[in-house]
């Protein structure tokens, strides 16, 4: 009998000890919901752990501006209380819960033409001296490729040729050249000795020089109100120095679609084409961040698939599983292809925040899957635009990255950064 009752205390004990052990990891794995909706929170516990873990939502009266272009909405922050029977606190978190905000579909091919702030450098040219031996003065001076080139002789420059001339004027004048330039992160000057170089009766310093960037992409949103615009998904880098590019002026206008250069393994696909001169709508571009470009579009932009804006899509919302893109294959028109979100990577500022692949038998047909051209291309999910095609894995032309759109709307300062979820 008394071995019944000890052996009845101990599986008590065992019992009680479990629940303790079970409550603590709860407690150590309740989630942070300060980036989630509060439809999010609701569902977090159910069936027998709905009556355990109750969840208490209470206003905190904190309210923030979440704008879209000249949309100004309210959204709400929550502080959510986890109680063990709703009686002990367990733990307490925020969340933000977002107002809901509609943006227009793109899938629109662009041309981009953009002019750099200054000149860059994008590669040393030999300059031949009187004895015919190869000098590099700019390089020997500490100029780099990559870096933009600001000032001549205390003259702003804005094109290669505005370069060159001041150059070739400093040489003849004063034997020496003083150079404002950023080199990385820094403002740099220094003084350079150019070359008359025989072969172009000119002073030249030993550089290639660029002062602008051109090509084909997709339009990812457009805000119908605001006339605000996102594109591309992804940061403009110079070709040559794959640096990011300052942006003094651009524009983006309609582009068609002519030819197709299909993906395979290891060598990402194109689309080919050209720009439209008489195109039916333009945009500035205003700004080249981690997730794309932006700025003001002027025009007329149509997506047959969508009649009126779609609600967009946050981040807590996306899941795994089927989704749809929208992209120009030929012409100038819209088509609309199945893809497969296969992973969602939560907590990722940058424009890699999904792993997207083509599921569509048509798109793989024609294209092997993503390619060049195609960043940008807005991705819907159960009826919301939740984010835009970024980059291509090189050796599996399926898949790629997609950038969300909450991060799109981040970048281009029409959502509050640090407030918004």
């Amino acid at each position: 009998m008394e071995d019944d009752k000890r052996v009845k205390k101990r599986s008590i004990l065992l019992l009680i000890s479990l629940l303790c052990c079970t409550f603590l990891q709860l407690l150590v794995n309740l989630p942070e919901l300060h980036k989630s909706q509060v439809s999010q929170v609701e569902s977090e516990f159910k069936g027998i752990w709905s009556n355990i873990i109750q969840v208490e939502k209470i206003p905190s009266r904190q309210t923030i501006s979440v704008t879209s272009g000249s949309h100004s909405q309210m959204s709400e922050k929550l502080d959510v209380a986890y109680k063990l029977f709703g009686i002990f606190p367990l733990k307490t978190s925020e969340i933000q819960v977002m107002k809901p905000m509609k943006l227009m579909p793109g899938g629109h091919s662009i041309g981009v033409t953009l002019q750099t702030k200054g000149v860059m450098v994008v590669g040393q040219s030999p300059v031949l001296d009187k004895s015919g031996k190869k000098v590099y003065p700019a390089k020997e001076a500490g100029i780099e490729v990559g870096d933009i080139l600001l000032k001549v002789n205390n003259q702003e420059v804005r094109t290669d040729q505005e370069v060159s001339n001041a150059i070739n004027s400093a040489g003849e004048q004063k034997g020496s050249v003083s150079v404002l330039f950023k080199h990385q992160e820094q403002t740099l000057e220094k003084i350079v000795k150019p070359i008359y170089c025989a072969e172009t009766a000119r002073y030249r310093m030993g550089l290639f020089v660029r002062d602008e960037a051109a090509g084909v992409g997709t339009l990812s949103f457009f805000d119908p109100v605001s006339k605000q615009y996102g594109a591309l998904g992804h940061v403009i880098t110079d070709a040559d120095t794959n640096q990011k590019i300052e942006v003094s002026k651009g524009k983006i206008i309609a582009s068609t679609i002519y030819a197709i250069e299909k993906g395979r393994r290891g060598h990402p696909g194109e689309k080919i084409g050209s720009f439209i001169s008489n195109s039916i709508f333009s945009g500035t571009i205003e700004k080249n961040t981690l997730t794309g470009i932006f700025g003001t579009m002027n025009g007329q932009i149509e997506n047959t698939y969508f009649k009126e804006a779609i609600p967009v899509g946050w981040e807590s919302e996306i899941k795994v599983g089927p989704a749809k893109i929208y992209t120009v294959i030929k012409g100038e028109k819209i088509e609309e292809f199945e893809v497969n979100i296969d992973r969602v990577m939560h907590n990722r500022t940058d424009s890699k925040n999904m792993i997207v692949r083509v599921t569509d038998p048509r798109l793989l047909d024609l294209t092997g899957g993503i390619i060049q051209g195609m960043s940008g291309s807005p991705i819907i999910q159960d009826g919301k635009l939740i984010g835009a095609i970024t980059h291509v894995f090189v050796n599996d032309s399926q898949r790629g990255y997609g950038v969300f759109i909450q991060n799109m709307l981040n970048d281009a300062k029409q959502m509050n950064k640090n407030e918004a979820a």
